[in-house]
């Protein structure tokens, strides 16, 4: 199945998730960084802020075309999967935009706490990501042609 949003038949949910999880791991190292850092803490912890909003934007960004390529899906059984994708994205960036709010209102009084929300949070997203190449590496969705009579030679074989 082609994805509905795409450009030049290159679907554009893939190629825009590779910054908010890129952007989220490293805001996870810079806590890592600023929790081994005496120094420099307060520089890793600012770093961590901003990269850690530039990925909620670009999670936001996108979940535009992965939205139209899920209300594309017609197969019951992928709809499932990509709806616990979808879901899961969602409580991910809300996740991150109440750690974003923990570190802006300076409630936190010890840096742990959010340190610990940002790992919660990126376990869900390698959970999602899973679900997420599962529907195009082992369904299909998002790829020119159909996949079932790869599916059929692979049970075969």
């Amino acid at each position: 199945m082609q994805s509905r949003a795409h450009i030049y038949k290159h679907p554009i949910h893939p190629m825009l998730v590779v910054f908010p999880i890129g952007l989220w791991v490293f805001s996870f190292v810079c806590d890592i960084v600023a929790l081994n850092s005496s120094e420099d803490a307060l520089f890793w912890s600012d770093m961590s802020f901003y990269t850690m909003l530039g990925g909620v934007i670009g999670a936001l960004a996108a979940a535009v075309p992965g939205f139209i390529d899920y209300l594309g899906l017609k197969d019951r059984r992928l709809k499932q999967v990509a709806t616990t994708h979808m879901v899961l994205n969602l409580v991910i960036v809300a996740i991150y935009v109440f750690n974003l709010g923990l570190r802006m209102n300076r409630s936190v009084t010890s840096f742990q706490p959010v340190v610990l929300v940002s790992a919660i949070a990126l376990v869900l997203l390698v959970i999602s990501g899973w679900l997420g190449g599962s529907l195009v590496y082992v369904h299909g969705v998002a790829v020119e042609g159909d996949r079932t009579d790869v599916d059929r030679k692979d049970r075969a074989a």
